[in-house]
């Protein structure tokens, strides 16, 4: 750096300013000090920054999958708020493991991040009270955090579910079954109660062969499937809880060549090309990962006000699946 300031002509703090990005340089002076900058092939050492400043300039991601469309769309928004603050993202995934979850979460904070974005796979999250208490700050986003008080940014996941089942009974199904994720995961949980909620809104019974809660493996949602498009009333209209439910099902139904009305919880690629097209209830996932990683930034920039918990809306796109009309029965 003192290289850099004697081949600019400026004082050695002038170089620190334009290398930080702090205010109260000229531009004339900024230029100058990146031409040399560039001449001398000068390199920032974060090693220095590190234990004047006590941070690493580095954030810490853990999510279900990275491979899940949904997740990789999430990572990308936090990635983007990240690079704007100048900081590294690592990231990696807990595939709904808790135990790979906390290992992974220690690991960040081992090697030192100054802050976590977490898609809960636990139940337990006291494990990080030690962290967070010798610095290390929390967002849950997605899913919020499980006997911890800890900043949330959730999809409307209740209402949203409620919407596209509405929709579905808006064009006169009475019969409408529901295929969703494991009951203990908390977004599965919420749509469940959403699908509920909206039948029992409208008076209309929920036989229990019309809802299937497990993981979903190609082989259960179409043995889910199966069951519910069988008998003398099977269902007219198909509720999945997310994208990868839908597309087993998808599979599945055109396999049967059977044409249940459908609308699906997530958006997911191609879902507009197929015949008929996808209604689906879509979350804003670039504005979760944003939303979680600007609270985040915020939290490190000395925001210590009250734990936040926000609720972002969903919203319906028909696109032909789920206006299909009931049969006449």
């Amino acid at each position: 750096m003192e290289d850099v300031a004697a081949y600019a002509g400026v004082a050695l703090k002038t170089v620190s300013r334009v290398v930080n990005g702090e205010p109260g340089v000229t531009p004339g002076t900024t230029e100058r000090v990146r031409a040399a900058i560039d001449q001398l092939g000068f390199r920032r050492n974060d090693s220095a920054r590190i234990l004047r400043k006590g941070q690493t300039a580095s954030i810490g991601l853990i999510m279900e999958d990275i491979g899940d469309p949904f997740y990789s769309a999430l990572s990308r928004a936090v990635e983007d708020v990240a690079r704007e603050h100048d900081y590294l993202l690592f990231t990696g995934s807990s595939d709904e493991d808790p135990v790979r979850e906390r290992e992974l979460a220690l690991a960040f904070c081992a090697r030192r991040v100054d802050g976590l974005i977490v898609i809960p796979a636990s139940d337990d999250h006291t494990y990080l009270l030690p962290e967070i208490a010798a610095g290390t700050t929390a967002v849950f986003v997605d899913r919020p955090a499980r006997l911890i008080e800890a900043d949330t940014v959730i999809s409307d996941n209740v209402g949203g579910a409620r919407q596209g089942v509405g929709h579905l009974i808006a064009g006169g199904h009475r019969r409408i079954g529901f295929i969703g994720d494991s009951p203990g995961i908390f977004t599965s949980m919420l749509r469940h109660r959403g699908y509920r909620e909206a039948m029992s809104g409208a008076g209309l019974r929920v036989d229990d062969s019309w809802v299937a809660m497990s993981t979903p493996t190609p082989e259960n949602v179409g043995l889910a499937l199966r069951r519910m498009l069988a008998g003398s009333a099977p269902v007219t209209a198909l509720f999945c809880g997310n994208n990868r439910t839908s597309v087993a099902a998808l599979r599945h139904l055109r396999a049967l060549g059977a044409g249940p009305a459908f609308v699906g919880f997530d958006d997911f690629e191609l879902a507009d090309l197929l015949s008929p097209g996808v209604t689906v209830v879509a979350q804003d996932v670039a504005r979760l990962g944003r939303g979680a990683a600007e609270l985040l930034f915020r939290r490190l920039a000395g925001d210590r006000g009250p734990v936040e918990r926000t609720e972002i809306a969903t919203r319906l796109i028909p696109r032909g699946s789920g206006e299909l009309a009931a049969p006449v029965s």
